[in-house]
């Protein structure tokens, strides 16, 4: 049995230009073994580029912590805060750009543009090792911060472009988990990079220069191999396009009118939409919270292990095994999400195991056991972080809307990093007891917030279920999206 059932008269070729509204000219058939052959497709040829291309992110961004215990601080003569100061400024850019960066991202198209943004941070990262004072170091910073900036956002509206909305928690653990993984792998490779002492550059340049040169060379790559849209992958034929694009279409429950993604314009009531609604201001502060102890995590494992009395080489090898847990819970937590179809109790469960870290942080005494923490907080915390921003996305539609909630849930949450960069200072070495203290804290307001989305989530599904929502097909104030009483939240 074929693929799909042609319309007597069509055209195949119709579908190829992605500019073309005419009729399909195919009859969509209900297949499950197709759907999954195309999408194993999909996840083979665009994963492992998202997954690389993440994974330098973060090492790029988060590897001045293993610069600075080789000797960053010394040799740029970093006092007092100036070390938090150059973190906080990297996230001054990178919190702009989120939005437009998201609305550019169908203009340009999505297999071209990410690439791009990786290239132009590849540079910024290599060239952050030849920085010979504070000033130079704060400019790229800065520089890195904008040219990552459209990049997190940027990848799950991308993915979401492809991937029904019950499949995209996987996808989205498995790029993901490239952030934990970044610092199992950073930690090791940071170790090894931080010996070698050639051409006039000793230690910590060669960080840099290294991590920031492997980035430039799979942006390249990248640019490529990945595709702008479904209905211009080759490496599908026309009717598997045809039916990917159908199939996602069907998946909004009448959120959208638009038959391809390349058929929606931009429009302010979009965001205005995605602004100006529960779900988004919601979840944005939710992300807000959850970042404040991953990245005083990811920013300042390093110092915190060398609280507990291991120096250099032993602080950096011991980053490793909490942040592969974490690579692991990544993963177990995405399969087990779009398994129940869940969000939000995921989360919560993650937040307790955070929780139990911090505990152990601040009440134990014995090194042993705030290494045990450490554990409890990387395996709680990292699948919280991917587990919000699919829900968010889960949760609106069409494809304006979600670019721009989306957009506004990476930048206000990102502003968390204003907190983490500034909750371990020098002079708390070792204990580091308020920063402790702080992530706690925003553990719990994030559980709190969390019940209290899923309670929402909840009555209001009921409400659609039941009728009580039917009077917006009759409002005449153009496309409802999300709010359409067919479009079902996910919790």
């Amino acid at each position: 049995m074929g693929l799909l059932n042609r319309k007597e008269g069509g055209h195949a070729a119709a579908i190829a230009d992605e500019k073309d509204v005419s009729p399909s000219p195919y009859n969509h058939v209900d297949d499950p073994a197709t759907e999954r052959r195309i999408t194993r497709k999909l996840d083979f040829h665009i994963l492992p580029w998202i997954f690389a291309l993440w994974l330098l992110a973060f090492i790029d961004r988060s590897n001045i912590g293993n610069a600075k215990i080789d000797g960053l601080t010394t040799d740029l003569k970093l006092t007092g805060n100036k070390y938090n100061i150059a973190l906080t400024v990297f996230y001054i850019l990178y919190i702009l750009i989120d939005i437009p960066s998201n609305w550019l991202l169908k203009v340009v198209g999505g297999g071209k543009y990410l690439p791009l943004l990786a290239l132009a941070w590849g540079i910024v990262g290599t060239c952050m090792g030849a920085v010979k004072s504070y000033g130079g170091l704060i400019a790229c910073r800065m520089l890195l911060g904008a040219c990552e900036g459209g990049m997190f956002g940027g990848i799950i509206l991308y993915l979401s472009m492809y991937y029904r909305r019950h499949n995209l928690m996987f996808r989205l653990g498995i790029f993901y988990c490239a952030a934990p993984l970044s610092g199992a792998f950073g930690g090791l490779l940071a170790t090894g990079l931080a010996e070698i002492n050639y051409g006039g550059y000793k230690s910590w340049p060669w960080i840099f220069f290294v991590e920031g040169a492997m980035t430039v060379l799979v942006a390249i790559a990248a640019f490529f191999f990945l595709p702008d849209t479904p209905g211009k992958a080759k490496f599908l034929t026309e009717e598997e396009q045809w039916y990917i694009t159908h199939v996602l279409r069907e998946d909004l429950g009448g959120a959208t009118s638009e038959n391809k993604v390349d058929d929606e314009k931009f429009s302010w009531s979009a965001v205005r939409m995605a602004l100006l609604n529960i779900n988004t201001i919601g979840l944005s502060v939710n992300f807000f919270l959850i970042l404040i102890p991953i990245y005083s995590y990811s920013l300042f494992l390093p110092s915190i292990i060398s609280g507990l009395g291991y120096k250099r080489i032993t602080a950096q090898l011991f980053t490793v095994p909490p942040n592969f847990l974490a690579f692991l819970m990544v993963l177990i937590a995405s399969w087990t999400s779009d398994r129940i179809k869940m969000r939000g109790p995921l989360i919560a469960v993650g937040l307790v195991l955070a929780a139990i870290g911090y505990i152990l942080q601040l009440a134990s005494h014995t090194s042993g056991a705030k290494y045990v923490g450490t554990f409890f907080v990387a395996m709680g915390m990292f699948p919280c972080s991917p587990l919000v921003l699919a829900w968010l996305s889960n949760n609106l539609a069409p494809h304006y809307v979600k670019a721009t909630g989306l957009g506004f849930q990476v930048a206000f949450g990102n502003c968390g990093a204003f907190v983490a960069t500034f909750s371990y200072l020098s002079t708390d070495a070792p204990k580091y007891t308020k920063g402790h203290a702080i992530n706690l804290g925003a553990i719990g307001l994030s559980l709190i917030l969390t019940l209290s989305m899923m309670a929402y989530q909840k009555a209001e599904n009921a409400a659609r279920a039941s009728g009580k929502r039917n009077a917006r097909l009759t409002e005449g104030k153009g496309e409802l999206g999300f709010r359409h009483p067919s479009f079902k939240y996910t919790l």
